[in-house]
């Protein structure tokens, strides 16, 4: 269960993300701003939708694909469901409510149909589109339930929004302890989505009902913001603060390895909102500071209450919503004044306890204990991914891949085998594990592009690493430790070795290029030689620059003056930043055509970056591609291999 009200709170990312466009069109178009309500009412057409926005997000989020055809059933569903119950009872308003329903029975009814096959004759309607038939059968059922049967939940449910709503000082205090605390488990999504979307009700001058303390806040309820404003203080201040007390009561030789990633978060959050980078980096280390951060929050809340500070958002509690919505807010300057009061409360209460209680938050790990830090440094989402995907056991270890705002939400085969340390050196902020089977890995607000990467690396066997640290021996002196054995290079192409000094070129010949080795192609299906990564496609296509997991740069030149072809006759199967294994084709070549316009194809194979290493031709003569023990690397002072 847990599992899956996790899925529908990472589905509810969805529909969330439409919020800052909407809130955006909504300022924009106001009075006080440029004053053209042609644009507040483009963005009140997001939030008077939110319903069917919810059901189409929450489909295509628990669909096992991201289906378009999922959110199409969702739409359906809720289009179906909607004006059902209003035939049956109008007086039941089941609001953002009915818009989870059917997207919910939309997503599982997709997960079960989408294959199914018919007869012949109505094989039309077999595999997706069965699904929105399928799911307007089911949502005419949950219509006539619901009709007669939702009033009294309604009830229920809207007695217990009144006493939040109408319970000062308590109410907006336990929902801000309660919205931090719910977040190491994914759910805060789901409180929220009540709060902001359904509880409450505001009727604007055009006569509207708009739902929600978001919804209500943009559109002048003059009520509304209490349970926004509050958060304001703690993420533009407070974790901010925190951030800066962890930095003090870093160890002296772990400061400048911790301070750029504590400035880096700590930004984010004051200027986006964006938390949960600053929040798992010490909430696993010290569940304390945790729960003391959850508490904070709502002191913050009833701070802003008691003030009679009302303040809104459109994405997040950060500067650049405070700016956007401060001529609509209710004193909203005291919310600086309540902030650095925060910031000082965050930083002494952080500081004190993490000095008297010696909690190990970034920077303060013990000795055995550095390795797993945190690994800033690569912008390479492949590279990230890669390390990602070795660190949780491999594709085959994966079962379900997703991800929502800041984290990966994975269901392994067998969590036992994850190695969190390999994780964390990988930039991993935390690691969560829910079940039995399920695993969060918290890596920050790039999160999206590292999932498309693995998920990339998943489907595609062949890419590998594009480095890996060294060993110690490999440090040694006297080694760069960036040798190949035998078996680390492989045959590119089939055809005649030849050693570089017969390439009819004086360039590659006299290795003013490099050293290296050329072949005589037989075909025109040029592969990498190593494992590694493309760094360079030329835009002629004739050329590819690789670089290995070992830092060993090589380039492969397929024919002499080829650049003058303009790309004529090649066609390049990778791009520069792709990861490549051993046998991963890289260009396809009309050898024909090549031979016929070019001077020469004899392919030079270069290493363009050795420095106390030497290249050693093992064999000469026929080889077929994929064939080892061609050449080596090695270090001149040993002139032995390394294998």
């Amino acid at each position: 269960m847990l599992n899956f009200l996790q899925r529908i709170g990472k589905s509810l990312m969805f529909p969330i993300a439409t919020l800052p466009a909407a809130a955006l069109l909504v300022r924009l178009g106001m009075e006080d701003f440029l004053d053209l309500p042609f644009i507040t009412a483009a963005g009140n057409g997001i939030l008077g939708n939110l319903a069917l926005i919810f059901a189409i997000g929450i489909a295509m989020g628990l669909s096992k694909d991201g289906s378009g055809a999922a959110a199409l059933a969702g739409a359906v569903g809720y289009l179906v469901l909607d004006n059902g119950i209003g035939a049956i009872n109008e007086d039941v308003k089941m609001g953002v409510f009915a818009g989870v329903i059917a997207g919910i029975a939309a997503g599982l009814l997709y997960n079960r149909y989408n294959d199914v096959k018919f007869p012949e004759f109505l094989s039309f309607f077999g595999g997706k589109r069965f699904v929105p038939i399928i799911t307007s059968a089911v949502m005419v059922v949950a219509a006539f339930v619901l009709g007669y049967v939702w009033v009294y939940p309604q009830a229920l449910l809207d007695s217990t929004a009144d006493w939040i709503l109408n319970g000062g000082a308590a109410g907006v205090g336990i929902y801000g302890f309660l919205n931090r605390l719910l977040i190491p488990v994914g759910l805060h999504h789901v409180m929220n989505t009540l709060i902001w979307f359904d509880f409450g009700t505001f009727t604007t001058t055009g006569g509207e009902v708009v739902r929600g303390e978001i919804n209500r806040f943009l559109n002048g309820d003059p009520s509304a913001g209490s349970f926004l404003a509050g958060f304001f203080p703690v993420m533009m201040f407070g974790l901010p603060a925190a951030c800066l007390a962890m930095y003090a009561a870093a160890k002296k030789e772990r400061k400048a390895a911790v301070g750029g990633m504590f400035l880096s978060i700590g930004l984010t959050s004051f200027l986006t909102g964006v938390t949960e980078p600053i929040e798992f980096s010490f909430m696993f280390l010290s569940p304390l500071l945790y729960v003391v951060h959850a508490a904070l929050t709502g002191v913050s809340m009833i701070l802003a209450y008691l003030f009679d500070v009302r303040h809104g958002f459109g994405f997040s509690a950060g500067l650049i919503d405070y700016v956007l919505n401060y001529n609509i807010a209710q004193n909203p300057f005291t919310l600086v004044f309540i902030g650095l009061f925060m910031a000082a409360v965050y930083f002494f209460v952080f500081y004190f306890l993490i000095i008297k209680l010696n909690l190990k938050t970034p920077g303060r790990e013990d000795e055995e204990e550095v390795e797993t830090e945190i690994e800033e440094g690569t912008d390479e989402y492949e590279a990230k991914a890669y390390h990602y995907l070795e660190a949780l056991g491999g594709r085959d270890n994966i079962e379900t891949l997703d991800y929502c705002t800041t984290r990966l939400r994975l269901e392994m085969k067998d969590r036992d085998i994850v190695n969190e340390a390999a994780l964390k050196r990988s930039g991993a902020r935390g690691v969560m594990k829910i079940g039995r089977k399920n695993l969060q890995v918290i890596v920050g607000t790039t999160v999206e592009f590292v999932a498309e990467a693995i998920k990339k690396q998943m489907q595609n066997p062949g890419m590998t690493a594009p480095s890996a640290p060294r060993t110690e021996q490999e440090k040694a002196p006297g080694s760069t430790g960036r040798r190949l054995n035998k078996q680390e290079f492989a045959m590119p192409v089939n055809g005649r070795i030849l050693p570089l000094e017969e390439v009819p070129d004086q360039v590659f010949a006299e290795g003013m290029m490099g050293p290296g080795f050329a072949v005589d192609p037989a075909d025109g299906t040029i592969a990498s030689p190593v494992k590694g990564k493309v760094v360079q496609v030329f835009p002629t296509k004739h050329a590819v620059g690789l670089e290995t997991d070992k830092g060993l740069e090589l380039l492969i030149h397929v024919g002499l003056d080829t650049v003058k072809l303009q790309g004529n006759g090649f066609e390049a199967l990778v791009e520069a930043g792709d990861l490549v294994d051993q046998g991963t084709a890289l260009l396809q070549v009309d050898l024909d055509f090549v031979k016929k316009e070019a001077p020469s194809v004899i392919t030079p194979i270069i290493f363009t970056n050795l420095e106390s290493e030497e290249v050693q031709l093992l064999q000469q003569g026929e080889a077929v591609r994929g064939d080892k023990g061609i050449m080596e690397v090695t270090d001149k002072k040993e002139g032995v291999s390394d294998e």
